[in-house]
């Protein structure tokens, strides 16, 4: 019995030319390129994630980057029309071990490689992603670039040397809506203010999930246009980019933080959140990505498996925020011991590192957003 688009495996197979990876150090590893062939250069990152490729090619917070995924088949079920975080995908290029132009899934409305190809991101293949991802991990990430052929070319040599690093680098206002839109019911008894950094679909459905009505709104909305929409609470969105270099956000939370709105942040919504109340950020080595994170929770040792993926951290121990004593840490890394969770003292705010929200991926976490909309309701009650 032939699994559904075999028909595609051998014209994909054709499909394929030598390829490489070069990475700022000078390694450089060789394969077979699928997809268009001019030079696609970003910061080369990786994540462990066994499945979700549809999520994480189409996760905003890959944006400017070439993912590595460790997993060593990439594609054997297809891609659907359900489960993307954004309307296509964000990545720069992919880099896998064996890239599948066949799959079965009754879900599936066509294969992984005429997906990318489609919307114009290289897969490079036939890669050896352990020694990538030991090399990752050993030196740090660093820029790549993805080109065609058996050596590499000067033109592939010159949009490395042009690529900017990911430090100092405002991706957010480039994936952020330039138009605010409704999501959810519009009769739903709470409203819930996301300020789009690169916010995930899947964070969405389950605010409306829990009886919310989600105005998106773009990542640069001034604090007075926000309150005008009269929210029970406000969301800090995931997101692309280094935190430090979104400099119009902190004044934008401090403003709303002022009025006693419940601010819940995800991802680089935490980050922000940190820089607002005197704290600083910085690169990870090699970031965290994957679904088989372990953090630990402070008050009682508790350890939740999360999903991240994110490549700068809130400096601090599990002790205090560096710089930022408003703000406490609840949860730390059980790997490195950097914050996962911070809270404010006094004020109704609280962000997570990780991704409660992560489909597929574990779920220990999901509570977070009944946390959320606990405090979103008292507040909504007392006023």
């Amino acid at each position: 019995m032939t699994a559904p688009g075999a028909a595609a495996s051998a014209a994909g197979t054709r499909q394929s030319v030598p390829g490489f990876l070069l990475l700022e150090d000078g390694t450089l590893f060789q394969g077979r390129l699928v997809g268009p062939t001019a030079p696609a250069v970003a910061e080369v990152v990786f994540t462990t994630n066994m499945t979700g490729y549809q999520e994480v090619f189409t996760d905003p917070s890959f944006k400017g980057q070439i993912v590595v995924m460790t997993a060593t088949m990439i594609g054997n079920y297809g891609i659907n029309e359900a489960d993307p975080e954004s309307v296509g995908p964000q990545v720069a290029g992919i880099v896998v071990r064996e890239l599948s132009h066949t799959y079965s899934n009754w879900r599936a409305t066509g294969d992984l490689p005429t997906y990318l190809a489609k919307h114009g991101i290289p897969a490079l293949t036939e890669i050896d992603t352990r020694a990538l991802t030991r090399h990752l991990r050993t030196v740090g990430v660093m820029r790549g670039v993805i080109g065609a052929g058996e050596a590499v070319t000067p033109e592939a040599t010159a949009a490395l040397e042009a690529c900017p690093s990911m430090e100092g680098l405002d991706l957010a206002t480039v994936v952020s809506t330039r138009t605010p839109y409704i999501w959810g019911p519009a009769d739903a008894a709470t409203h819930i203010v996301a300020l789009d950094f690169g916010i995930k679909r899947n964070i969405l459905r389950l605010f409306e999930e829990q009886g919310c009505r989600i105005t998106v709104v773009p990542s640069d909305t001034a604090p007075e246009q926000i309150l005008a929409y009269k929210p029970d609470g406000v969301f800090l969105s995931n997101g692309p980019g280094d935190p430090a270099a979104i400099d119009y956000a902190p004044a934008t939370i401090k403003a709303l933080a002022a009025q006693q709105i419940p601010i819940f942040g995800i991802c680089l919504g935490h980050q922000l959140l940190g820089l607002t109340f005197g704290g600083e950020t910085y690169k990870l080595p090699f970031g965290h990505r994957g679904g088989n994170q372990p953090v630990k929770e402070l008050s009682t040792g508790k350890i939740l498996i999360t999903s991240q993926n994110h490549g700068f951290a809130v400096k601090g121990s599990e002790l205090e925020i560096t710089g930022a004593p408003d703000l406490q840490p609840t949860y730390i890394n059980c790997n490195d011991g950097s914050v996962e969770v911070l809270k404010h003292r006094t004020l109704p705010i609280f962000a997570v590192q990780y991704h409660p929200e992560a489909a597929p991926g574990p779920h220990d976490a999901r509570p977070h957003f009944a946390e959320y909309l606990t405090a979103v309701r008292s507040r909504a009650r007392s006023s």
